[in-house]
């Protein structure tokens, strides 16, 4: 028997899971909780590195009850992408880390910009733009905020590295979740002289030596297998970001499939042979975690809006559906821009949610709530029509995360893409990757050659039950509230500036 353990650590929680290979099933899956650090300016959202190891161990040991553990041959990590976790010379963490939705960096990216010649520059020499969520703007708010902690940096390193690093002892970082950072030319899969040159020259220093994901971190330390109760020998794969991981997990590793993740933020991305990289920026033009390229783009609020709007009307999740169909689509002419927490694409950071076309008709539990479902899908539909203008054109979307559990906001998801949608029967995402690549890297060190095509045709499904097909009539609608959706938002951007300045003065 040949089992690995996937880790999934979210903004949330963390997840472990344990594939039996042999079978392709999970036997195995635990979970644990973590915090965001509560009382913080508007715009900054941090976690203590330290709850995230915490919350891992808790999870590995609920997953491996029952388990023969002796036979555990790797594990994988997926992390939240773009955090920065800040590390002195000793390997201890400075300051708590700075999350991929913190926005406080909106001066840092201008400046960074700037130094490296303006947008379209900096889209020419790294591939992404400067974006608030990217790590290389929170190195750069560090040394401009914090000059006595940068003072002391001597490694960066993203969540999942630092995972991999409280594993292993070793300082590791692969090309997928290497290329959110805004530091590295995602063309080459190299770091950029330039954009480290924009920060400071002593950060070249600080980064890790990039690896292919292909490769392993090493074995875990002995102190940490024998608190697991595992071997010394485990491996530890590459592992990669998130959605990295994610797109392993629904066996998104080759052309034509594409993938959405309806969670607390959202993301559509694709498998690419060659890098998609978008003269605009609003697609990020990532690396993957299998040696390719996987075009993506990220909205910052999605079943957080929703939640909200369920939890404001007392509605359970049963009654949130009902709520839905009871109201048309497009919700009667009433839509929701959705950016509660500002907004990465559109890049909107000081953005604030707008509802438009409330009337005596509209303003009811039915219509909001589905404007709400409607206005989210309006926003990762913004990045998907994006992508298909790069030639990144789907034959299906595969689905995950929690807001897929609903079934009218799968209908709603697919009329308002254009394609069909489905949900992938074990919706382990990010965790199964995290295990599958564990697989993929054990096997291959080992002289089994193999690809990651065959590992996922073994251990993804898909759940036919869940599969919607859009009705072309309301699909067709749905793209004339998308441009008005659009325009909108367009126009109220300097307005959303405006207005957060106002708040602040208001706020004092």
């Amino acid at each position: 028997m040949s089992l690995y353990l996937g880790i999934d650590s979210g903004t949330q929680s963390t997840k472990a899971i344990v594939l039996d290979l042999a079978t392709g099933r999970i036997i195995g899956i635990g979970r644990a909780p973590h915090q965001l650090i509560a009382g913080l300016p508007a715009g900054h959202m941090e976690q203590h590195p330290q709850e995230w190891v915490s919350a891992m161990e808790q999870a590995i040991e609920q997953a491996l009850q029952g388990v023969d553990r002796s036979a555990v041959r790797g594990i994988g990590v997926s992390g939240q992408q773009h955090g920065f976790v800040p590390l002195d010379v000793d390997g201890k963490v400075i300051r708590p880390a700075k999350l991929w939705c913190d926005t406080s960096t909106t001066e840092e990216c201008a400046i960074l910009t700037k130094k490296l010649g303006g947008a379209k520059a900096v889209i020419r020499q790294l591939g992404v733009s400067f974006l608030p969520g990217f790590t290389a703007p929170k190195i750069l708010w560090l040394k401009r905020h914090e000059p006595a902690n940068y003072r002391k940096l001597r490694h960066v390193l993203l969540p999942h590295d630092y995972l991999n690093f409280h594993l292993t002892g070793k300082y590791f970082m692969e090309h997928g979740d290497a290329s959110g950072t805004a530091l590295m030319d995602v063309r080459k899969r190299q770091w950029s002289a330039a954009a480290i040159k924009a920060i400071g020259p002593e950060l070249a220093g600080y980064l890790p030596k990039l690896s292919p994901s292909s490769a392993s971190v090493g074995t875990l330390r002995p102190e940490v297998a024998d608190k697991l109760g595992l071997s010394h020998d485990v491996l530890v794969s590459a592992g990669g970001g998130d959605n990295m991981m994610g797109a392993i997990g629904t066996g998104n590793v080759r052309p034509g499939v594409v993938t959405a993740s309806f969670g607390t933020s959202g993301t559509i991305y694709a498998h690419a042979k060659k890098p998609v990289v978008d003269p605009t920026g609003e697609i990020a033009a990532f690396c993957d975690s299998t040696g390719a390229w996987m075009p993506l783009l990220c909205t910052m609020n999605v079943t957080t809006v929703t939640e909200q709007v369920r939890t404001m009307f007392g509605f359970d999740h049963a009654a949130m559906d009902a709520a839905v169909a009871s109201a048309p689509a497009g919700a009667g002419g009433l839509f929701l821009l959705p950016y509660l927490e500002g907004e990465r694409t559109p890049s909107l950071p000081d953005a604030s949610g707008v509802l438009f076309g409330l009337n005596s008709t509209t303003l009811n539990p039915g219509h909001l709530m589905r404007a709400a479902m409607e206005g989210v899908t309006l926003g990762l539909n913004y990045g998907l029509m994006r992508l298909k203008k790069l030639g990144v054109t789907p034959s299906e979307i595969r689905l995950t995360g929690g807001g897929a559990k609903s079934a009218a906001w799968r209908q709603i998801m697919a009329n308002i893409f254009g394609v069909s949608v489905v949900c992938i029967a074990a919706d382990e995402g990010a965790a199964l990757g995290a295990a599958l690549q564990a697989a993929w890297t054990w096997q291959n060190e080992n002289g089994i050659r193999t690809t990651l095509a065959s590992l996922c045709a073994l251990s993804v499904s898909l759940d036919e039950s869940t599969r919607c097909k859009p009705d072309r009539k309301l699909h067709a609608r749905y793209l004339t509230l998308q441009q008005l959706h659009d325009d909108t938002a367009r126009t109220l951007g300097e307005n959303f500036t405006t207005h957060r300045q106002l708040r602040r003065a208001w706020a004092k």
